[in-house]
């Protein structure tokens, strides 16, 4: 015959077993929103930048100068002409590689390795996907008032990133040079 207090606790491990899965779920869930986040954010513009090297690899430079500029007025800015001189028949970006897209605040800056071309810097707006170069070789750059007033730059990146960003270039076979 079971005794009066044979199941005493029962439901206390039942009920630490269900808060530890709930706990555990949400942290994974947690872990991987936060991976997601930080491989996908830019994933829309470095795709406008590997179409627009697809384009010039198969010499398609129509193609490539509309995605440049998407507008009549962008290529009014930047005509054909100074396009092809930029981007025409003399450079090579046969087997491309886009190392790494940079949030900089509506716009983000992809890196390109695009081989015996050397590396690129293109500019993708966020909300339009137009292209151009950089404003600052130094990258991202963020405008901001110091303690006496002035206007200076400072780097929007953190050690974090930067540890990433390193690691990204490293399978690349490749060092980051700021």
């Amino acid at each position: 015959m079971a005794g009066f207090l044979d199941d005493y606790g029962a439901g206390d491990e039942r009920r630490e077993r269900i808060v530890k899965i709930t706990v555990l779920s949400v942290l994974a869930v947690v872990v991987v929103t936060g991976l997601a986040y930080y491989f996908f954010h830019n994933f829309s513009q470095e795709q406008q930048v590997k179409r627009f090297f697809n384009l010039l690899e198969a010499r398609n430079y129509e193609a490539a100068h509309h995605l440049w500029a998407p507008t009549e007025d962008a290529q009014n800015q930047y005509p054909m002409k100074f396009f092809l001189q930029d981007w025409g028949p003399p450079l090579n970006v046969k087997g491309f590689t886009i190392l790494d897209g940079e949030s900089c605040d509506k716009s983000v800056i992809v890196d390109v390795d695009t081989g015996p071309a050397g590396d690129k810097k293109i500019w993708v707006d966020r909300s339009t996907l137009a292209m151009s170069f950089p404003p600052s070789e130094a990258g991202c750059v963020q405008a901001m008032v110091d303690g006496t007033g002035k206007l200076s730059y400072r780097d929007k990146h953190n050690q974090f990133y930067e540890l990433f960003r390193d690691v990204k270039y490293r399978l690349h076979g490749r060092k980051y040079e700021r």
